[in-house]
């Protein structure tokens, strides 16, 4: 088995994620860690038996074969371009950029440098979506008509994220962007998003808004359905349902165990995981593994940079319907 020395910029809570599966990977020896904040980067260098150091520093090392971006997502693109360019494979969180026509730009050098590029869009590795996906390509339920995507948060992030997040569409609903076009397998013609701050009026304050329902048609007339809230109070809800001319699929919440209470007060289940990190533990150990997969020649990255334009082309769509209040036609091309 080989060993891939890596490094990961960013020591906040995605790069802590990172860098603690990747520690405890066998595949892996994480060597270096960087982050603007230096206390915060020599802090997550100590927890993971690295050494705290300055980008530049990781990508002058010969032997680190990879890196980790995990840095804010307004740095994504800056960071992955200085990684291609010193030769390195790239494992970056979502999305690249927070600008559709800068990363388009961007693409060509990115393509042509030969260093594969993985962006982390970490529900593809989920089991039970996975699952449901070989479900569906096995055509256990017929030919798909209606997709419902439900991704609510257990409460809201911190305020002083909102300004730097790319809004909800881009920060949020980018994850069922990716998730939809992974599923149905076809371009998307026409989209119409409805926005509300329901939850915080800081949000709104601040130009954003906490909550959304998405309508989305493919080439093919398939509808999609998303709902997105940043509040629920009662857990991380996700849930994918999907419905087709013989049947239809669904992967529910999954509960932290499988017991439910029958009893003269009613029925009481257990509860289900509150936090991302929790719901999708399997998703982030299974992407990191096909990253290493890559640094061993074995695949190529299963979601590229043209997955996370595609998503941030339906995010711009998106923001455009809810401002206007009208659907919004698709270039098919942009979509598929």
């Amino acid at each position: 088995m080989s060993v891939h020395k890596i490094g990961l910029v960013g020591a906040g809570r995605m790069g802590s994620l990172h860098a603690g599966n990747a520690a405890a990977n066998a595949r892996f020896a994480l060597a270096w860690v960087a982050d603007h904040d230096s206390a915060a980067a020599a802090r997550l260098a100590a927890e993971t038996g690295a050494e705290a150091t300055d980008y530049e520093t990781i990508l002058a090392d010969p032997e680190v074969k990879g890196v980790i971006v995990a840095s804010s997502t307004s740095s994504h693109l800056e960071n992955v371009l200085a990684a291609v360019r010193a030769g390195k494979a790239v494992f970056c969180e979502k999305p690249l950029s927070l600008d559709a026509d800068t990363l388009a730009a961007a693409l060509p050098e990115i393509e042509a440098s030969g260093s594969p590029v993985f962006i982390a869009f970490n529900r593809r590795f989920d089991p039970h979506l996975a699952a449901l996906k070989r479900k569906l390509a096995a055509g256990e339920v017929g030919s798909v008509e209606t997709v419902h995507i439900v991704n609510h948060d257990p409460a809201t992030p911190r305020i002083d994220f909102i300004p730097r997040s790319g809004g909800l569409f881009k920060d949020f609903t980018i994850h069922d962007f990716d998730t939809a076009a992974w599923l149905l397998e076809d371009s998307f013609v026409e989209i119409y998003a409805a926005g509300a701050c329901l939850i915080d009026p800081k949000i709104g304050e601040l130009g954003d808004i906490d909550t959304a329902k998405l309508i989305l048609r493919t080439s093919r007339g398939v509808l999609c359905l998303i709902s997105n809230c940043r509040r629920t109070g009662y857990g991380y809800d996700q849930r994918v349902e999907l419905f087709g001319s013989n049947g239809a699929l669904r992967v529910d919440n999954v509960h932290v165990q499988n017991v439910s209470t029958l009893a003269d007060g009613g029925t009481a289940e257990t509860p289900f995981p509150f936090s991302f990190a929790e719901r999708y533990a399997e998703a982030y150990t299974a992407e990191l593994n096909h990253f290493a997969d890559v640094l061993d020649g074995s695949a190529s990255p299963s979601t590229g940079p043209r997955d996370s334009l595609r998503a941030l082309r339906l995010a711009d769509a998106a923001e455009l319907s809810a401002r206007s209040n009208a659907p919004v036609r698709l270039n098919p091309e942009e979509t598929r």
